[in-house]
Parts: structure tokens; C-alpha cells; sequence
């Protein structure tokens, strides 16, 4: 066991802990409380700390430049609310690391403090019995004058803690599981401690096949081209002290200068590493004035005529779009969702939503591709909003409105009823009191029996038909539980009833239930859609 940790050996430490976390994830996934395949707080928490592990890879020096690497790595990294948590978590750890090359335990653990203050700082109103508990309770049982006893009792500590998660949040103990993200942060901290006494970690989970890279298009450019839409811009640059003066490095002048050659500017600053991202005609011009400052550690320069199209990354054609008085971002998985949230008035959908949640950067990325002045996010997903509002805090060139949106119902009647005239506080008001007037309610396939809300038992494999958190029926046919749930919704006292076909149903059973409920309901005004979404088998939007 090595007495103080540095540079070397957290970096280790992270990879260890990230290891840990995969072989874990799936079970950590189904520590879930609502009883269908909705999980994904392992997932969430493997990519954020998995964004870290980069950003420390690509970084060197002292322990305190390391850790907060790694901290900015997990902060544009982080998914759902479990991994915006852990950034912070980090984050708080950096910052007590700060101006540190070595740390003994008195020194982690005044670490460890800071990233409990920092988690707590990080969440509106903190809720017992969750990550957060887990960390402090851990943090405050944590002793010992070496670091092998300090990490011993830590998770002793958190070991205790989670355990008694279900007795601080009743909705765990009427789950009969324990925390989900406390669960995922011992993992953590287990692989951290596995490193620290020269444990080498085991294989991580075999990761997903990868999708094979998109092949460039280069008739896209051919010996007749004008280039339109410039250049992709993106490096890391370490700022020498043979070059300047590193600690009075100005680097909003830096941005300044950056944005009056360029567009889509995105630049911060980590220790003495700058990494950018800029839309430019001239890179070569951006690469010569920025090094009189320092070195390149990567460098990438993509002819955007020639990069591939993805609707989570920028929109090329947005290069040259003018600029407008509003944009809208939102969140939907399904061609058919996309397509009909595109068609009452959003700008861009990431793809994205339970199970998928788009990360800090992903939301980043798509504020760049909306030139706008104001831009209204409606992120669809109670587990999405913390990483809008952290990319939000993040963005500073245009005013971005987290409309928190739960559901995708709350979002398209949110998104249709933004009147673009009005000034940003009258447009918020109007598009959340259209949200407040949305029922939305969901389908989805039962992973294991439970209670529902008035006495409703849950069979595994049935179909269950909820709002929110409340399952109001269950049947093991999803047509008769989707008819069940309108019942129960009192669609017939409502003027409009949207729905969205899933995935996995036929379009002859969607056919069947749109004349049934045309049938049973004459006076409602009923919509259908193919939605094409994932694990929702069908989405009603009431109002």
C-alpha cells in the first residue's frame, strides 16, 4: 500500500474504480424501483467516469492537474442525474486537491470533504437515503492515519450507509432495493482502493460492439468545390512557461480573439491545458496565433463538408444560419418522435431518453448548432434536467432556459406553444403553464411483479399502464392495458389524445386500439403517431 497517492497512481485509481463500476453496471441498472427496463444508473455513472478517465489520460503533471482533468472530464461526460452527481462529486475532490502533488489520508480526507460540500452545493433540495448520503456517511466514518485504514473504514462506512438506504427513503423500501448511484459509488471507491494496494483491476465488461466508424464521403468535395462551410477546429493547447506567463494567462481574451476569427467557439482552461473547439475558414491562422502561448498535445481539423451526419453533433448547416431571436433544444429517441417534435417547432432533438441519456457535452454541442439568442431546452426526462442545467451553466453565449420538462408530452405541448414573439420570461410562463394542462402517460412491459397505485398487482411480464410513478393497471395483453389506462385517465373528459405507437408493436394492433378508442370515445379528438421510441410501447399525451 503506497503511503501517498500522486499523479500517477490516481490516474490508476480511476481507471481501477471504472473497471470495478462495469463489471457491476447491469446490477447496479436493476436496482430500479419502478418495475420496468428503465434502468440505467450504472450506465449513466460508467460513462461519466469513463469521460474522466480520458481527460486524465491525456493529462501530466502534479496530482492536483490530474485530479482536475478529471473533473472537467466527467463534468461535459456526465449523464443522468446519478452522473452529474458524481462529476460534482470529483469536482469537490479536485478542488480539495488543489495545489497538491502528493496526498496522505489527512490530505484525502480534507479531499473527501470538499467533494461532500461540492455534491450537496450541487443539488437544489438533497434528498437522504441516496449517492449523497452514501458519500458523506462514508466520508464522516472514514479514519485512519494511513491510507490503507482510511480507505478500510471508508467503505465499511459506505458499505453501512447503503445499507440503510431503504430505511432513509421509503420508496426504496417499498422497492425492496437499496440506492442505485450509492451502490455504483462503492463500486467505485472499491476499484480505487483495489489500485491503491497494487491490485491490478479486473477486465471491464465487454463493452457493446462499436459501430463501425462512418466512412467520409469525399465526392462531397471534388476538384470543382467551393468550400462553404469551413472548418472543424478542435485541440488541446499546454501552455508553456517558455511561451507566457501560465498563472496570468488571459484566457477570456483568448476567447475573444478566438471568437472574431471563428464561430461555434467553445474554449476552457484546466490547469495549464486550453482545449478549443472552433468553426474556422483558416485553421492554419487559429493554429499560429494560439501557439505563441504554448504546445498542441492532440490536434483534429475536419472538412465539414466531409463529416458525417448526426443529429447529437452539430449541424453543419447551421454554420451559416442566421441568427435567431430563439431556438429550441429537446430529447427523444424514435424516428417517429423526432420527427414530430421537429415538426411543431424544435431546432434540434438529441437522441436520447431513458436508458440513453445524453451527456453535459451533448447538450453543449447542440446549443452551438442553434444560433440564437435565447435557446428553450426541454429535456423530456426527469433524469436528463440535471445535465441540462449543468451544461446550461456551462454555456455563455446565448441564454439557455431549462423548461424541466418530464415527459415527452410535457415537452411537445411545451415546444408547440413557445410563441417566438414574446420576451423569454412570458415565453417560459406560457410554455410551463401548457405543460401543467399535459396528462402523458406510458405503456411499458413489467420486469418483475409489484404494487401499483389502488390496490393494483403487477405480474412480471405483464403490461402496465402508469403516470409518473403511479401504475394505475396491469394485464398481460398491451392493447387491453393501453385501453385499460385511458379508462383510467378519463380520456373521454379531455379534448385531444396523441399517441405514440412504440418500437415493438405491430401497426395492425395500433390500428385496432385507434378504432377502439375512436369507438368508446366519439366526442375526443384522437391522434395517432408511429413513434418508434424504445422500451414505451405506446406514449398518450392527454389534454
Amino acid at each position: 500500500m503506497s503511503q501517498k497517492i500522486n499523479s500517477v497512481l490516481f490516474a490508476g485509481m480511476l481507471r481501477s474504480g471504472a473497471a470495478s463500476l462495469a463489471k457491476d453496471k447491469t446490477l447496479i441498472n436493476d436496482l430500479n424501483v419502478f418495475p420496468i427496463p428503465d434502468g440505467d444508473t450504472g450506465d449513466n455513472m460508467y460513462m461519466t467516469i469513463k469521460a474522466g478517465c480520458a481527460s486524465a489520460d491525456g493529462e501530466s503533471g502534479s496530482l492536483a492537474d490530474i485530479a482536475s482533468a478529471a473533473a472537467q472530464g466527467m463534468l461535459l461526460g456526465a449523464r443522468g442525474n446519478s452522473g452529474v452527481i458524481l462529476s460534482r462529486i470529483f469536482s469537490g475532490l479536485a478542488k480539495g486537491l488543489q495545489n497538491t502533488d502528493e496526498a496522505d489520508s489527512a490530505a484525502f480526507a480534507a479531499a473527501m470533504a470538499s467533494a461532500v460540500k461540492e455534491a450537496y452545493a450541487a443539488i437544489p433540495t438533497p434528498v437522504e437515503g441516496t449517492i449523497i448520503t452514501v458519500l458523506r456517511e462514508g466520508a464522516e466514518g472514514a479514519k485512519g492515519d494511513t491510507l490503507e485504514s482510511y480507505f478500510e473504514t471508508l467503505l465499511a462506512a459506505m458499505d453501512t450507509s447503503l445499507e440503510h438506504t431503504p430505511d432513509k427513503l421509503a420508496v426504496l423500501k417499498e422497492a425492496g432495493v437499496v440506492d442505485s448511484g450509492g451502490a455504483g459509488l462503492i463500486c467505485i471507491f472499491r476499484g480505487m482502493n483495489d489500485a491503491l494496494c497494487g491490485n491490478v483491476a479486473g477486465e471491464e465488461a465487454a463493452p457493446q460492439a462499436a459501430a463501425p466508424a462512418p466512412t467520409l464521403d469525399l465526392t462531397k468535395f471534388s476538384e470543382d468545390s467551393t468550400l462553404e462551410f469551413g472548418y472543424c477546429t478542435e485541440f488541446l493547447l499546454r501552455l508553456t512557461r517558455a511561451k507566457c506567463d501560465i498563472e496570468n494567462f488571459d484566457l477570456q481574451g483568448f476567447i475573444d480573439w478566438l471568437q472574431s476569427h471563428g464561430e461555434s467557439v467553445v474554449a476552457f482552461r484546466e490547469g495549464s491545458i486550453v482545449k478549443v473547439h472552433v468553426h474556422t475558414f483558416t485553421p492554419g491562422e487559429i493554429l499560429n496565433h494560439c501557439q505563441q502561448w504554448g504546445e498542441f498535445l492532440t490536434l483534429k481539423i475536419e472538412n465539414m463538408m466531409l463529416q458525417h451526419h448526426q443529429e447529437s453533433n452539430q449541424n453543419n448547416a447551421s454554420f451559416h444560419r442566421p441568427k435567431e431571436k430563439y431556438g429550441i433544444v429537446t430529447v427523444a429517441s424514435g424516428e417517429g418522435l423526432t420527427a414530430a417534435l421537429k415538426e411543431c417547432g424544435a431546432d434540434v432533438v438529441i437522441p436520447g431518453g431513458q436508458t440513453m441519456n445524453p451527456s453535459t457535452q451533448d447538450f453543449i454541442a447542440a446549443f452551438d448548432s442553434v444560433n440564437a439568442d435565447t435557446i428553450l431546452v426541454f429535456p423530456n426526462n426527469s433524469n436528463i434536467i440535471m445535465a441540462a442545467q449543468q451544461a446550461a451553466g456551462i454555456y455563455k453565449k446565448a441564454d439557455i432556459r431549462v423548461i424541466p420538462s418530464k415527459s415527452v408530452g410535457e415537452g411537445y405541448y411545451g415546444i408547440a406553444s413557445a410563441d417566438r414573439s414574446c420576451d423569454p420570461d412570458e415565453v417560459v410562463e406560457a410554455v410551463t403553464s401548457a405543460m401543467e394542462s399535459v396528462t402523458c402517460a406510458m405503456v411499458s412491459r413489467a420486469i418483475r411483479d409489484a404494487a401499483g397505485s389502488e390496490g393494483v398487482v403487477v405480474t412480471e411480464g405483464d403490461y402496465v399502464g402508469y403516470v409518473g410513478k403511479n401504475i394505475l393497471c396491469d394485464n398481460a395483453d398491451r392493447a387491453k392495458a393501453a385501453a385499460e389506462l385511458c379508462e383510467k385517465l378519463g380520456a373521454g373528459n379531455h379534448d385531444v389524445l396523441l399517441v405514440f405507437w412504440g418500437e415493438a408493436v405491430p401497426e395492425e394492433e395500433a390500428s385496432r386500439l385507434e378504432a377502439g378508442l375512436a369507438a368508446r370515445y366519439p366526442s375526443l379528438e384522437i391522434m395517432f403517431n408511429r413513434g418508434d421510441q424504445p422500451i414505451y410501447d405506446y406514449v398518450f399525451v392527454l389534454c
